[in-house]
């Protein structure tokens, strides 16, 4: 059964070589283990999704730059996510500060071709 997501959850991106954390700034109104407890408009990069590391993805014109100067072999870059649009498939019965509520089910798409999906909730 899906949980509900807090700030300092633990994502990752199918595009990133290693995990990151969700920042949700504490204007929030409800905590879950005294973290704010995050929604769906959870998503501006840096602000919220912290980098993955190094990208590998060819959409990415950085990567794409650095494997064409290395004659074609894959350069992962740093990680700067792209994120310009909500998380998929919040808890719309359960708003926070208006929006769905984030769900450790759901997905965020990059532009630079990564999904993003919650490992862990957050609550610990």
């Amino acid at each position: 059964m899906p949980t509900f997501v807090a700030s300092t959850a633990t994502m990752e991106c199918t595009m990133g070589d290693s995990q990151s954390s969700l920042n949700v700034l504490p204007s929030r109104t409800i905590f879950l283990c005294g973290k704010p407890k995050a929604n769906i408009s959870d998503h501006a990069p840096i602000v919220n999704i912290s980098p993955f590391g190094k990208c590998r993805s060819l959409a990415n014109p950085v990567v794409a730059a650095a494997t064409a100067a290395n004659m074609g072999k894959l350069t992962p870059m740093p990680c700067i996510p792209n994120t310009p649009s909500p998380w998929k498939n919040g808890h719309n019965t359960v708003m926070e500060k208006g929006d769905a509520s984030l769900l450790d089910n759901c997905k965020l798409q990059c532009v630079w071709n990564g999904l993003i999906s919650i490992k862990k909730n957050g609550q610990q």
